[in-house]
């Protein structure tokens, strides 16, 4: 989808009339059946602007150009792409990213800080920004792949705004090679900009390569797909043992036999916690993307999706996605949807965020259901934490088979967290009374290593001498404690107070800038920095540590006589206090999630001594081995 496409003079001609906002404008509303904010209308009437005068200086004549070009499944537009011939007569292409910025400071690796949407963020470089645009083209649109004669693909920023000062830190070098790619063009460097472009592209095509383009299907390319596969073979945390093999192998053929046939095909894979659910879900994405075929993993969580990413790199991650990102998808656009923790499917793909005018009473499992040919899904229905989350196996049966899909139902039975111990995890069930199981005393003669600790900082230190000693170790607690915005320098508030125990929570997703010393909300579990964080169910779910100590809060107390008693007053997960009805359950499923992260050891601190005296009713002292 684009909301321009002409050529260069006509682009010029809407700019020098000033009717080229009013055309974006428009054809906003028809793409989207929304107005587009002032803001933006303001942006694009200033921004291109600047780039018709650009394209006089240049003396771009019979040349393509497309604005504000969708790249699918995303919430990615193109400002700009201009197209034409290069000096050896090919097909050629460049991408221009627009920024009205007249500052920036330094941030990490990829990132600069900004003034936007009214605070300072942590935001991509211009160059980094628009060098994944190119890829994600390179990767996704045939025109740029596709033998015999792919049109060729640059790219560069235009900070029309900025004046850059000496020694300006948007050039700083640790930007230098992303630099070296996509140069970035400021206010005072229209000469450089004219230069860059003129020798990319020589002369028009009368938009020839611009119809190539705009007549292609999205479509990632064999080298992306291998590239997928390549990355995670690489891993040893994901190779597949025993019944996940088997499991993995069933799944693959059922998938290979529902994509020849014209009918849909929906896997069930059920599984508690440690089953190995994603790690056979990511050797799925490895193996069919291996094969070419178009695969998807897709999940809810926001911090398990954001680390995938960050561990298989920038390019790769195009095939790792979110439940909501299949609103405007195509019947069928995805060979094999492979939806994990597929319990964090919610009723639609709104969110808090959303706008009124953009609302859709649209199911999302019917999203995902329409989206893709075969689909599977991991699903254990008591990770379900949140009361808009739907996603269990009944439902997803009943809206696959209204689908007319056909239906496989895996059942995962191994332990392979808690060093194997399917024991801890029947007994966290039994005493928590989410289900009854043979597993009623906890023998501390099991080679998992689980203690209850005395104080929060007996927790705290037996985590870091996990940590130091070059085990993962992450300290959490049920969500007992307000989660404040960070300080003004980017430091977060000890917002988890026990006593003298003064800890923070680690970052919220809207945080804006932060301090060095502080990773991102959804990289908490993945960076080492994490350590010094108090993590809450929504940063641990989906992943596994080698040691995890929970501080288990007020909000759920075992009472003599009464069983397990919630405390909502006591809880500041707003969502969760307002399902009155379902709070035991839910903050159950939310220690039953915390208490079974760990590969190798669990330790707790009890704030209610009541409820701690209850859980050392149910351990066993231990045996010496002499006996």
């Amino acid at each position: 989808m684009r909301l321009y496409a002409g050529s260069s003079e006509e682009f010029i001609a809407d700019n020098v009339h000033n009717r080229i906002a009013d055309k974006l404008r428009t054809a906003y509303f028809q793409s989207y059946r929304r107005e587009a904010s002032r803001s933006e209308v303001n942006s694009w009437r200033n921004s291109l602007a600047a780039v018709s005068m650009l394209f006089q200086h240049a003396g771009f004549r019979q040349h393509g150009v497309l604005l504000e070009y969708e790249l699918p499944m995303t919430s990615k537009r193109l400002d700009c792409l201009i197209t034409g011939l290069d000096g050896q007569r090919g097909q050629q292409a460049a991408i221009i990213e627009l920024k009205q910025w007249e500052k920036c400071l330094a941030g990490d690796v990829e990132r600069v800080v900004t003034f936007v949407a009214g605070a300072n963020r942590d935001v991509l470089h211009p160059s980094v920004q628009v060098g994944q645009y190119m890829s994600y083209l390179a990767d996704y649109q045939p025109a740029f792949y596709e033998d015999p004669a792919p049109i060729g693909l640059r790219a560069c920023a235009y900070l029309h705004n900025y004046l850059p000062e000496p020694r300006d830190d948007l050039f700083a070098s640790q930007y230098g090679s992303y630099l070296a790619d996509c140069p970035v063009f400021t206010a005072d460097d229209v000469a450089g900009l004219t230069s860059f472009l003129r020798e990319t592209l020589v002369k028009g095509d009368d938009q020839q390569a611009l119809r190539r383009i705009l007549s292609g299907k999205f479509r990632p390319s064999k080298k992306l797909l291998d590239h997928v596969g390549s990355v995670l073979d690489g891993r040893p945390e994901y190779v597949l043992l025993d019944e996940q093999l088997v499991a993995f192998e069933r799944v693959m053929a059922t998938a290979h036999k529902g994509f020849d046939q014209r009918q849909k095909a929906a896997i069930i894979v059920r599984g508690g916690p440690g089953t190995g659910k994603s790690v056979i879900a990511l050797n799925l994405l490895a193996a069919l993307s291996r094969e070419g075929l178009n695969a998807h993993y897709v999940t809810g969580s926001r911090a398990f999706t954001q680390t995938l990413r960050q561990i298989v790199g920038p390019r790769a991650k195009v095939q790792i996605k979110y439940f909501n990102n299949y609103t405007q998808a195509d019947f069928n656009e995805v060979d094999v949807l492979i939806c994990d923790e597929s319990h964090r499917i919610r009723e639609t793909s709104n969110n808090r965020f959303t706008k009124a005018a953009e609302r859709s009473d649209r199911l999302q499992i019917d999203e995902l259901l329409s989206a893709g040919k075969v689909l599977v899904f991991f699903v254990d229905d008591r990770q379900v934490v949140r009361p808009g989350e739907i996603g269990s196996a009944t439902v997803i049966k009943e809206a696959a088979t209204a689908h007319g899909a056909a239906l496989h139902d895996y059942q995962l039975e191994a332990q392979f967290r808690c060093l194997g111990s399917t024991g801890f995890v029947n007994w966290i069930e039994n005493t928590l009374g989410i289900e009854r199981t043979a597993n009623v005393l906890w023998n501390k003669n099991e080679a998992f290593d689980f203690q209850i600790m005395d104080s929060p900082e007996q927790l705290e230190a037996a985590v870091q001498e996990k940590a130091a000693a070059g085990n993962t170790a992450r300290l959490a607690a049920g969500f007992c404690w307000p989660w404040s915005k960070p300080k003004p320098d980017g430091t977060l508030v000890d917002d988890v107070v026990i006593g003298d125990f003064q800890r923070p929570w680690n970052a919220r997703s809207d945080a804006g800038h932060l301090s060095p010393e502080v990773p991102k909300e959804s990289l908490w579990a993945y960076d080492p920095r994490g350590v010094h964080q108090v993590g809450c169910i929504y940063t641990a779910q989906g992943f596994e540590f080698d040691y995890i100590g929970v501080i288990f809060g007020p909000d759920l107390v075992y009472r003599s006589g009464k069983g397990w008693v919630g405390q909502p007053a006591c809880s500041h997960d707003t969502v969760v206090k307002r399902s009155r009805e379902r709070f035991v359950d839910l903050v159950k499923n939310v220690y039953r999630v915390l208490l079974s992260r760990a590969l190798k050891g669990c330790y707790v601190y009890f704030m209610d001594k009541d409820t701690e005296v209850f859980f050392r009713s149910r351990m066993e002292e231990a045996i010496p081995d002499w006996e």
